[in-house]
């Protein structure tokens, strides 16, 4: 049922995103303080039971943590915005792949970024420029007698 100051469709996604932004980003600056190994866990875990994020769902993630976080905002903040824009589409249920990478050319740099089909969101690096050293998939429930590909073998 629909009335006067109900939202559906977008409208409803836009305000759910923007009320769960915040809680999300202290989430997330929380997390990247664990070491890289237990973040990795804590994030597979959130990817468990989820199917992929699309490119849109994805950069609209993005842009909610960073309109709430500064820290999310401010370039050196890769870390924190990558890891809230992946936690809030899994609270919109949904995963992109998350990343952490390595410069591939030049100075030494490390930087995290989401990607949504098969593209970095919200990035102006080439495709090449860092090579992921940790990926965090979204992993769709397996149905009754499935199994993956690793049990498979």
């Amino acid at each position: 049922m629909t009335g006067p100051g109900r939202l559906t469709g977008p409208g409803r996604r836009r305000a759910t995103r923007a009320v769960v932004a915040l809680p999300v980003t202290v989430v997330a600056r929380g997390l990247v303080r664990l070491p890289p190994a237990r973040l990795r866990q804590v994030l597979d875990a959130a990817a468990a039971g989820t199917r992929p994020a699309g490119y849109q769902q994805t950069l609209a993630a993005m842009e909610a943590v960073t309109a709430v976080s500064r820290t999310c905002r401010d370039p050196s903040g890769c870390l924190p915005r990558a890891v809230a824009t992946a936690l809030l589409c899994r609270v919109l249920g949904r995963w992109p792949t998350w990343r952490t990478g390595v410069r591939t050319a030049g100075s030494f740099a490390a930087h995290a970024w989401v990607e949504a089909d098969g593209l970095a969101v919200g990035e102006s690096f080439p495709p090449d420029a860092y090579q992921p050293v940790i990926t965090v998939r979204s992993r769709p429930r397996q149905r009754d007698g499935e199994r993956d590909a690793v049990g498979s073998r």
